[in-house]
């Protein structure tokens, strides 16, 4: 349905929204101008996406909203966090003749710090114009990535109807992102599952110069969501108070329980999409046009429409612009200062800049959550003993962690049927839990990404099941430019309590998009943490550590393992496995074997047949800030030689990261270059020949193992 707001409604509106709204305005537009003006003078080191001309859009459905609900923004943000911060200060409301106060300056000084890269902003420098956040209002942080923060603001959603409350998500994405495939698979997962989000379309005509109607058929956006079954409305967005009506009555639907909604609002950016220069400047658009969507802008409506209520006179209008304006030079005097060494210029003030030891501060957390954990190392155990499957073994310790703990939740594609997923890992969970087993679309990117709204909510732990490791491509965005990097560049502020879980299958005949070991590229990709259990034992201590970890935690499982009958502590589903402890399986003298999942065991066979004297190290944790030094260093110092074996791809390899780095620790030690096992350069496809041909066999490690003891011999 398409809503204005008629001069009735403008009748009936409260007095004191219309003034909270106008305050609000003029101090979104003076702070965006303050941007325009220091980046003009080389002081905004990035972009500086200004929101010029599109406040209304922002203002009218942020206003209303409690502190409680939610939004989240793409990379054009500021007026949309500003709006939500507004509210949860002020509660909408505005003394127009003392606009602002000290919670409001510092609200914006902040917020201008951080688009400055400043260490007083809200994440620390590190968000920038573009990863704005402030959890405490509400505000989740807006994203770089176009339509990457919808699937985020799906799971938010999720966890607000779980945790029984009426609050809603708003996600904000402009025209462009309509056509990215998170935000449409997200319509569809919100639809099917009744969340409360509002889908918020802010159509400024443009994707940085590119028109709408040159890339889509239906040029109104609101109508993608009919083909979810979503109620769409299409409103004026430089009119706040016909779209604050319009976000009431979504609102009432989405409180009520009754699922998403859509808003577009037709709003316009006085600028380019980036920079303080008009789209004229540039071409793609008329001096005409612009001038002609000046004229409606939401400051100059509301003013006329407050005083032909007789709400506002020209000095009242006057002193509210003057209030904002006087604050953000006040704000901005506290950031920069006049530079020493070019008259005429500013610069930021030195001391306000973060330390540059902190660089990597909050990639991952301390791990201090695991302090007064329960912890175990199968391979040092003597106590009683049961023989179970691998899979089964799985199947149990994530069944416990559902019994014990009513905030995990395990979310895939079809985890929910066939007795227990297509392997049947989730089997206990369903026997646990059925109501916590979330069955989804074919949809990775959005349910990865709704499983990581979850987890930054707070009040749940995901665990996500990818089928296959190959699958992680088609969610590349979330796994690695969301979930990977949000607690560092929101300034370390961000828990990220996440499971996925996924396994290897080489051997299985399902070919080349199938079969990937997946450890080398989350092990180069920052915020990650990997384990890879090679034993049942072992699988329950590392997942109840990774439960328990406060970072997301890739788990790698192997389908040659799954039917595999191990020992395991007897009765006891609930110990951890240390942190970063990697395990000696064999001990040796001539060289340092290291390996993980299933080819531990080839390794040791193979080690039998060559029959050389040598370490074996199961490294179990294999992310850069766990992997277990002390082992490897102490083998290295002894004997002199490294050979690292997995079954994978060599472009993809684990082993190229880890031969580096230990060719770098431990040069003075090693008597000839790290060696390595690989797969071919191909990925494993159909043909059992091929396939055989391209993953890494017992007889690949022997002759790298000969190779390795002739290579010792002539030193």
């Amino acid at each position: 349905m398409h809503l204005s707001a008629t001069n009735s409604d403008w009748q009936e509106a409260d007095p004191a929204l219309l003034s909270g709204m106008l305050g609000q305005l003029h101090l979104i537009r003076a702070f965006e101008e303050t941007v325009l003006e220091l980046a003009s003078q080389g002081l905004v080191h990035g972009p500086a996406h200004s929101s010029i001309g599109q406040e209304g859009g922002a203002v009218g459905s942020a206003i209303g909203l409690r502190t409680s609900d939610a939004i989240n923004g793409s990379h054009r943000s500021h007026h949309q966090f500003l709006a939500k911060a507004l509210t949860h200060l002020t509660g909408g409301k505005a003394d127009l003749a003392e606009l602002v106060h000290d919670d409001v300056r510092t609200l914006l000084r902040r917020t201008l710090a951080e688009i400055l890269g400043l260490a007083q902003g809200f994440s620390k420098g590190r968000g920038g114009s573009i990863h704005l956040q402030w959890l405490e209002a509400g505000a989740l942080g807006s994203n770089a990535i176009v339509g990457g923060g919808v699937p985020l603001a799906a799971g938010n959603a999720w966890a607000q109807r779980r945790a029984g409350t009426d609050d809603i998500t708003i996600a904000y994405f402009g025209d462009g992102a309509v056509n990215i495939g998170s935000v449409l698979e997200s319509m569809n997962l919100a639809a099917a599952w009744d969340l409360p989000l509002c889908l918020f379309i802010e159509n400024n005509l443009y994707a940085v110069a590119t028109r709408v109607g040159e890339v889509t058929r239906e040029d109104q956006l609101s109508a993608r969501g009919l083909g979810f079954g979503i109620p769409a409305w299409k409103v004026d967005g430089m009119d706040p108070l016909a779209v604050h009506l319009a976000t009431r009555q979504a609102e009432e639907i989405m409180r009520a329980g009754d699922g998403p909604v859509i808003i577009e609002a037709d709003v316009y950016r006085y600028f380019h999409q980036n920079g303080a220069y008009a789209g004229s400047a540039f071409g793609y658009r008329t001096k005409d046009e612009e001038n002609e969507w000046r004229l409606r802008d939401p400051i100059v409506k509301l003013e006329r429409k407050m005083r032909d209520l007789g709400l506002l006179d020209e000095a009242t209008a006057r002193g509210v612009r003057e209030q904002a304006q006087e604050a953000m030079r006040q704000v901005a005097g506290e950031l920069v200062e006049p530079d020493p060494e070019a008259p005429g210029k500013r610069r930021i003030r030195p001391e306000l800049w973060p330390d540059p030891a902190t660089v990597d501060d909050g990639v991952r957390g301390d791990a201090s959550e695991l302090t007064g954990a329960r912890t175990l190392d199968p391979a040092a155990y003597d106590g009683p003993r049961a023989t179970v499957r691998f899979l089964d073994a799985a199947s149990n310790v994530l069944g416990r962690r559902m019994a014990t703990d009513p905030r995990v939740i395990v979310l895939g594609e079809d985890v929910h049927r066939l007795g227990g997923g297509t392997n049947g890992v989730t089997r206990k969970a369903l026997q646990v839990a059925p109501d916590r087993v979330l069955g989804t679309p074919i949809s990775e990117n959005a349910f990865a990404g709704l499983g990581a709204g979850m987890a930054l909510d707070g009040r749940f732990r995901p665990v996500i099941e990818f089928m296959y490791p190959d699958f992680l491509w088609v969610a590349a965005d979330q796994v690695f430019n969301q979930i990977g990097k949000a607690r560092h560049m929101f300034g370390g502020h961000n828990n990220v309590p996440l499971v996925l879980r996924t396994k290897v299958a080489m051997g299985t005949g399902y070919g080349s998009q199938h079969l990937m070991d997946p450890a080398g590229i989350f092990a180069t990709s920052p915020g990650w943490r990997i384990v890879a259990p090679s034993t049942a034992s072992d699988y329950i201590g590392l997942f109840n550590t990774a439960m328990l970890l406060e970072d997301p935690v890739l788990v790698i499982e192997h389908v040659d393992l799954y039917g595999v009958r191990q020992e395991v502590p007897e009765g006891d589903l609930d110990y951890c496995l240390p942190l970063g402890r990697a395990a000696l399986r064999r001990t040796g003298s001539e060289l340092t074997v290291i390996s993980y999942l299933s080819m531990v065991h080839r390794a040791g066979e193979a080690i039998d047949l060559a029959g050389v004297d040598a370490d074996l190290i199961d490294l179990r944790w294999l992310d850069r800030a766990s992997i277990d030094w002390d082992t490897i260093g102490a083998s290295v110092r002894k004997t002199n030689g490294v050979l690292i074996v997995e079954q994978g791809a060599r472009g993809t390899s684990y082993g190229g990261w880890l031969a580096d780095e230990i060719q770098r620790r431990y040069f003075d030690w090693l008597d000839l270059p790290v060696e390595r096992v690989t797969g071919g350069e191909a990925s494993p496809s159909i043909s059992r020949v091929l396939e055989a041909a391209a993953i890494a066999q017992v007889d690949d490690i022997v002759a790298a193992l000969k190779r390795c003891q002739a290579a010792i011999g002539a030193v």
